[in-house]
């Protein structure tokens, strides 16, 4: 493995050199087209092939409303011009918030949800944007749950390399509660579509809840064990949010295919630094079996090596890969989930941190097939209105592109409302100074062990 740099790439050569000298497959195309391309799903059109990751502001209010940042995060979205807003992760219990400020989604914020929503779609129509497809990522945060001012994890399976994080008193999520979680899940749906969202994704990534669950090998019960045992909490909510609604909602997957972490998901028993696809590609297959037609593809846990969902440039630690490396193993994901299901449309992830020469990259991976839609994350807090860019000129203005600073992730670790500092500095960089006032600074010049 090639050890971890900055950006320094001054030229599309330079980058396609670095790719061939790292003997990585990492495609590049110069048909800015492609993003013009529309993609049907059924009943619905996404009028580009641009979309919009879902983010955590961490700015909601204490009752789980959004609160007028959040509403101005989505307004800022939309006017962007992307053909999917994938709206952030939003819990469906109290217990299951990530953060106190962390959206939540039941009847009291069924109609503060729907007019954000609304507002969103205005501004888009406002933007002379063609109205963008619309789902609501439905989250419980398991292990990371931190409803109130202290950590209160709630587990599915004890996991060793997360464990020195592990406050003195968790609790260990019974069958019994999982099952009650199913019928929540489906009481979310149901508001979801009342409040006029397109779809809802049951979020199954990053450590979360769902996501844990897939690595329970541990776990004794019903929902560990057995890969039909690991895989049951997501496929009875998928089933009973069918059964429900039928047609009247789509159900999209944010699907984890690969957790980097000792004993995983998606990981070689022999190197879990390797994937391995085999049960995430069983996976995926039986879901598209049961009518899921758009996965959003990612890798990692952001709490313990997040530079395997998002390459940086600096962060409270160096990595020990070179971003490249987690760049093409982001789209290989995607490549061959899109293979595995060649009849679903397979949302790719790994784009920001190749900054202006991003655009190259996402048409290689649509050109070639790898996925049907493009994803941006940290671009879109940065850069907004990357999309219409892209359409309008087949470019991205280099003043406005995400650097990679890792600083949006600083804010939200520090307890803070999260934005882009560098180019959305009047809102964001005092938000970032407070929570970091009395903190050391960042051991950046250290790889982190645990990694």
């Amino acid at each position: 493995m090639a050890e971890h740099v900055r950006f320094h790439y001054k030229t599309l050569e330079d980058l396609k050199q670095d790719i061939v000298r790292l003997g990585l497959d990492i495609p590049c195309s110069d048909n800015m087209e492609v993003f013009k391309r529309s993609v049907s799903l059924p009943g619905a059109v996404v009028p580009n092939s641009l979309a919009i990751h879902p983010m955590e502001g961490c700015d909601g209010t204490p009752d789980g409303t959004p609160s007028e940042l959040t509403k101005r995060r989505y307004d800022r979205f939309a006017k962007g011009g992307a053909g999917l807003l994938w709206f952030e992760a939003t819990a469906v219990v109290g217990e299951g918030r990530a953060n106190p400020r962390q959206l939540q989604i039941n009847e009291h914020t069924q109609a503060e949800l729907a007019g954000m929503l609304n507002q969103s779609l205005q501004a888009a129509s406002e933007a002379g944007n063609a109205r963008p497809f619309t789902v609501l990522q439905l989250t419980h945060s398991g292990r990371n749950s931190r409803p109130g001012d202290a950590p209160m994890p709630i587990i599915a399976t004890r996991a060793p390399h997360l464990e020195a994080k592990l406050p003195p008193v968790f609790h260990t999520i019974t069958d019994e509660e999982l099952a009650e979680l199913e019928e929540q899940y489906v009481k979310a749906a149901v508001i979801a579509a009342e409040a006029g969202f397109d779809a809802v994704d049951i979020k199954c990534c990053h450590g979360y809840l769902l996501g844990e669950l897939l690595a329970g090998h541990n776990r004794e019960g019903n929902y560990g064990g057995s890969f039909e045992n690991r895989t049951r909490l997501l496929i009875n909510i998928i089933d009973k949010v069918k059964v429900k609604l039928g047609d009247q909602l789509q159900i999209v997957v944010r699907l984890g295919v690969y957790d980097g972490v000792p004993n995983g998901w998606g990981v070689d028993k022999t190197d879990y630094h390797k994937p391995d696809f085999t049960e995430p590609i069983k996976l995926i297959q039986l879901l598209a079996g049961k009518g899921i037609k758009l996965f959003n593809i990612t890798l990692g846990n952001p709490y313990y090596n997040p530079h395997v969902n998002r390459p940086y440039d600096t962060g409270s630690y160096i990595p020990p890969f070179h971003p490249l490396q987690n760049v093409a193993i982001l789209l290989q994901a995607a490549k061959v989930m899109q293979q595995a299901v060649p009849e679903a449309v397979i949302m790719g992830t790994g784009f920001s941190w190749l900054r202006q020469f991003a655009p190259y990259v996402a048409a290689g991976c649509l050109d070639q097939g790898w996925m049907k839609l493009v994803g941006f994350g940290r671009q879109a807090f940065a850069y907004p209105d990357f999309a219409k860019d892209l359409l309008r000129q087949g470019s991205f203005d280099s003043r406005k592109i995400c650097i990679s600073c890792s600083k949006c992730t600083t804010i939200m670790r520090d307890g803070g409302c999260t934005g882009c500092v560098p180019r959305d500095a009047d809102t964001y960089a005092p938000l970032y100074r407070q929570g970091r006032e009395g903190k050391p600074p960042f051991e950046t010049g250290q790889v982190a062990e645990h990694v």
